[in-house]
């Protein structure tokens, strides 16, 4: 066997460094920064009524920040949400940064007004997540008890439900949106939390039959969810953001279990749908699970496109 020259070494190690650099520059910039996906499912839920089909489009992780998530790129995004042309709109939560790695921040007025472009006949509805708890617009900033975020979605026309619900219908055929408060919205001490998440008060608002959709910024309730539930509608875990080959995306799935991370999840009788959502949070990047739009029909053959 040849032995290694220097000189080969040397050659080799700076590909590898290269190949390092252009993958990180990549999944720093150009996935983050400049990919947008339009992923969409069409599903019939267990039970779900003869002639009511919706299309709904839901938006997630937003993490308004310069230069990753700028006010410019939320509005883009809700015009794309537009001309998809859904019934209603979904928001799971998580407007304000997720990380310090950025030149800028958007204030909550900003991406509140780029939001405000949202149509939809049967309305727009949004949940908040843990980072509008946890800080301001930027990590460290106070948090208000979230209200910048509550005061930017009403200024926008967005619906805030926390614990509550509200009844639409379609062309005489009624449902239900619930909306729960964050599961994880105060700190106590590493790795433990106190949420304000009230499943069972909330669904004990439902004053009918009429199929529920629930909205929840993170995926852990899932498991206390009832077969009541139609549909239920998730953000939080970006997707696992860094999806290593081989690899896959294996921080999210310790936290959140491996079939609880993205896409279609559940079981036939629960189903879930958890978004990749929009922007970063811990450090601006995605390898392998870009930005995403998630446009659902829900009501006729059950099939996932």
């Amino acid at each position: 066997m040849a032995l290694l020259t220097r000189r080969r070494f040397l050659q080799g190690a700076g590909a590898a460094a290269f190949g390092a650099f252009g993958l990180g520059s990549y999944a720093m910039a150009v996935e983050p920064g400049f990919m947008l996906d339009v992923t969409s499912y069409r599903i019939t839920p267990r039970d779900w009524p003869d002639g009511l089909a919706l299309r709904a489009v839901v938006l997630a992780d937003i993490h308004a920040c310069e230069p990753w998530m700028p006010a410019a790129r939320v509005r883009r995004i809700a015009e794309i949400t537009n001309a998809l042309q859904p019934d209603l709109v979904f928001l799971l939560g998580d407007f304000n940064a997720g990380h310090r790695a950025m030149t800028q921040m958007v204030a909550p007025a900003h991406w509140g007004e780029a939001l405000s472009v949202l149509r939809a006949p049967l309305g727009a509805y949004a949940i908040l997540g843990n980072h509008d708890w946890w800080h301001g617009a930027l990590p460290g900033m106070p948090s208000e008890d979230a209200e910048p975020v509550r005061r930017a979605l009403r200024d926008a026309g967005v619906r805030v439900l926390e614990n509550d619900v509200v009844r639409l219908d379609k062309q005489g055929k009624p449902f239900w949106v619930a909306g729960l408060a964050d599961q994880i919205a105060h700190w106590k001490s590493r790795g433990s939390y106190r949420g304000l998440d009230d499943l069972p008060g909330t669904l004990a608002r439902v004053g009918d039959d009429a199929p529920i959709l629930l909205l929840a910024h993170e995926p852990y309730i899932y498991k206390n969810i009832p077969e009541r539930v139609a549909l239920s509608f998730f953000g939080h875990t970006h997707g696992g953001q860094v999806n290593l080959p081989i690899a896959g995306p294996t921080f999210a799935a310790r936290r959140f279990g491996a079939d609880m991370v993205y896409g279609l999840c559940g079981d036939a009788r629960r189903p879930a749908i958890i978004s990749a959502g929009l922007g970063t949070s811990i450090l601006p990047m995605r390898f392998m699970r870009p930005p995403e739009i998630v446009h659902v029909t829900i009501g006729g053959p059950a099939r996932v496109a």
